[in-house]
């Protein structure tokens, strides 16, 4: 049962643009750490332009490393944004609306961290990456392959990140009005041009509902899309072990999703600390956001044995080989062991029980567990199907990471995090129109002896 707190719009006016309104004493220290380590992310990036993809720990056979776990990682991390923004929308679960925004935004940033963290920097040069996803050297003959699924990253992923941040920019709209009746000067200004003349008429309120259900649904299918075609980056490759299965895309989706409702959990308890917001995330929405994990967390586990299944079925000695790399064969051994523990066998006992998901703590070092375990899982699949790309042993090799990967890598997380702490600065993190709506829809209905929360609908 959901609890009832009714609040003034006047409170949740203060409350919510608190932030926004006055700069928080922890926000400068802050935001000053995550951008020192973001700009010795740009300083690694600098030095490896400047000396050559050598200083990388990326060789023959293996190629990709840190970059592309790292693309897969946050590529799946912004999936957070349409499961609880869009689904939930869509079939009006009510719990959604303090969190909507939050998964929204850690959805464009990761998305910005995804191409910083693969297609920028993978190919050594980044500025020859336009010649081969645009076809315009048309005189050198100079034409990018487009059967293969690279090509195809570039567009679904511009594509997710535009409609992404159309979805941000329109359910921010009402906000905006309210921060620019509330400032003067250059900021008042600077909003008034944001908010587009929005005015509150029931003309403008009606188009913004049905914008954002359209955009809703529309999305859907580039969610869908994304992920697949990153798997497919994978699956076409019959030259790798381990890779070309068919089940990849369903796979990489789920786990995306995993990741990503973790993610959004993760900033949830981060709001609850450091904005104070307890009395909008309540108990409750870690409670249902614990539950929907667990479904979650479990149809992915049901995915990856059956991909091992797929994998381990003809019984191909190569096949076997690599996986007896991952499993039992240094340093892969207890990534795999840590990557099980993490990702499924110790948040999910802890998930199924309601007072451990109604405990902020808890839900915040466990999705932080689980984001491990996903990253991990990124890794394995990449770096032990190169090692052994062919069954001669003489090509073999192996992995060690620079520091210079180390810094970019963690760059991507640092300008996350600075990314988040900007917009909040900014704009509110939790929608106010959406929050009052919630207010002014719900009710309490006596069932029986009990009286209970409901929401009321037209």
């Amino acid at each position: 049962m959901q609890e009832h707190i009714q609040l003034s719009q006047k409170q949740i006016n203060e409350d919510l643009l608190d932030g926004v309104l006055r700069t928080p004493k922890w926000w400068p220290p802050l935001t000053t750490f995550f951008l020192i380590v973001f700009l010795a992310g740009v300083a690694a990036f600098s030095y490896m332009l400047n000396k050559g993809v050598g200083v990388t720990g990326l060789n023959r056979p293996v190629m990709w490393g840190f970059f592309m776990t790292n693309f897969v990682f946050w590529i799946g991390i912004s999936h957070a944004g349409i499961m609880i923004s869009a689904i939930l929308r869509l079939t009006q679960a009510e719990w959604r609306r303090p969190i909507t925004r939050a998964a929204e935004v850690l959805t464009v940033f990761s998305l910005t961290s995804a191409l910083m963290a693969a297609p920028l920097v993978h190919v050594g040069r980044p500025w020859r990456a336009a010649l081969w996803v645009f076809p315009y050297d048309f005189a050198r003959g100079v034409w990018p392959n487009i059967r293969s699924p690279f090509i195809w990253d570039p567009s679904a992923v511009m594509t997710y990140l535009t409609a992404s941040a159309l979805f941000v920019f329109v359910c921010l709209l009402p906000d905006l009005a309210i921060i620019r009746d509330r400032t003067t000067g250059f900021t008042h200004k600077l909003y008034s041009f944001l908010c587009l003349g929005w005015r509150g008429t029931p003309r403008q309120w009606k188009l913004q509902i049905v914008a954002g259900i359209l955009l809703s649904a529309l999305v859907l299918p580039v969610f869908v899309s994304v992920h697949s075609i990153v798997s497919w980056d994978f699956a076409v490759n019959i030259s790798v072990e381990a890779w070309h299965s068919t089940i990849f895309a369903p796979y990489f989706i789920i786990g995306a999703i995993h990741s990503g409702v973790s993610a959004v959990a993760m900033v949830m308890a981060i709001m609850v600390w450091l904005w104070k917001l307890d009395k909008y995330i309540r108990p409750d929405h870690f409670d249902a956001i614990g539950r929907l994990l667990i479904i979650v967390a479990t149809t992915w586990f049901f995915f990856f044995f059956l991909e091992w299944v797929f994998a381990l079925y003809t019984l191909e000695k190569p096949e076997v080989a690599v996986r007896d790399l991952q499993v039992f064969q240094e340093p892969y051994a207890w990534m795999f062991l840590a990557f099980l523990l993490t990702g499924y066998f110790i948040p999910v006992p802890i998930w199924m029980f309601k007072s451990a998901r109604r405990k902020v703590w808890v839900m915040f070092w466990t999705t932080i567990l689980v984001n491990v375990g996903m990253w991990l899982e990124r890794f394995l699949i990449i770096i032990p199907g190169l090692t052994r790309k062919t069954p001669f042993t003489f090509d073999w090799g192996s992995y060690q990471p620079s520091l210079v990967e180390i810094l970019m890598v963690t760059a991507t997380f640092a300008w996350v995090g600075l990314g988040m702490l900007v917009f909040s600065r900014l704009f509110p993190l939790i929608p106010l129109f959406d929050i009052k709506e919630g207010m002014v829809m719900r009710d309490e209905v006596k069932i029986g002896r009990v009286t209970v929360p409901a929401s009321i609908r037209e």
